[in-house]
């Protein structure tokens, strides 16, 4: 899979695509990230990428023509079935799920907003699809284009070691993980649950289960909810 993440601060996101999981996976082959600046694409000579919003109001809104310019050239130069996304508190929730659908596609093309925004119409000539990372606001959209990035990598063949990494984990199966533990068996008086280490995989199986059912009922029982509304 592809990943394009335009924006006006490319050497922030290759700071964090270079390194831990998504860094090794990079350097594989299994997953293609490439950042443009938005700025190489403007038409004035101070490589202006924003202007102040009509009808006035504070800050500054990212204009057109650089933006729609950068997106279709991106998209000129990609094969395969793409999808452009706009990385904004206005766009639906990223969720597992949607990483997921998300893995369809073979080029991803996110476009991370700063200052007050993008100018209205980009959206409607160029954008898929709006998402966001939680309700709250950000200075911009790299920091959401990265957990995007993370989070539609790790589900591609080889950038983990075995698909139960990610198959098994929390919300994965719509549920929180169960409770996780490594040696030693024993600190400050705290033990490993017995049913660990005795060996009864069958046992454990079971126990993984309703911990991971307690535990979302516990921290998180709209999971529960949202399952039983389908």
């Amino acid at each position: 899979m592809r990943f394009d993440v335009l924006t006006l601060f490319p050497e922030m996101m290759e700071s964090i695509f270079s390194s831990s999981v998504i860094g090794r996976a990079r350097s594989a082959g299994l997953v293609d990230i490439c950042c443009t600046n938005i700025r190489d694409y403007t038409k004035n000579k101070h490589r202006k990428v924003d202007d102040t919003p009509y009808g006035g109001g504070f800050g500054m809104v990212m204009m057109c023509q650089p933006v729609v310019d950068c997106i279709r050239d991106v998209k000129s130069r990609l094969q395969g079935s793409t999808r452009v996304i706009y990385l904004s508190p206005q766009g639906k929730v990223l969720t597992q799920k949607k990483a997921r659908e998300l893995c369809a596609y073979d080029n991803l093309v996110l476009l991370c907003g700063h200052y007050e925004g993008i100018d209205e119409r980009i959206i409607e000539l160029e954008v898929d699809e709006e998402l966001s990372v939680g309700d709250y606001v950000l200075t911009g959209g790299e920091l959401p284009a990265a957990i995007l990035v993370d989070c539609v990598s790790r589900l591609q063949e080889g950038v983990l070691a075995d698909p139960d990494c990610y198959e098994k984990e929390s919300l994965s199966a719509g549920l929180l993980e169960h409770p996780q533990y490594t040696k030693p068996r024993v600190f400050e008086g705290l033990e490993v649950p017995e049913v660990l280490v005795n060996g009864n995989h069958a046992l454990q199986e079971k126990w993984r289960m309703e911990q991971a059912l307690e535990r979302t009922r516990r921290k998180r029982p709209d999971l529960l909810d949202d399952a039983s509304e389908k």
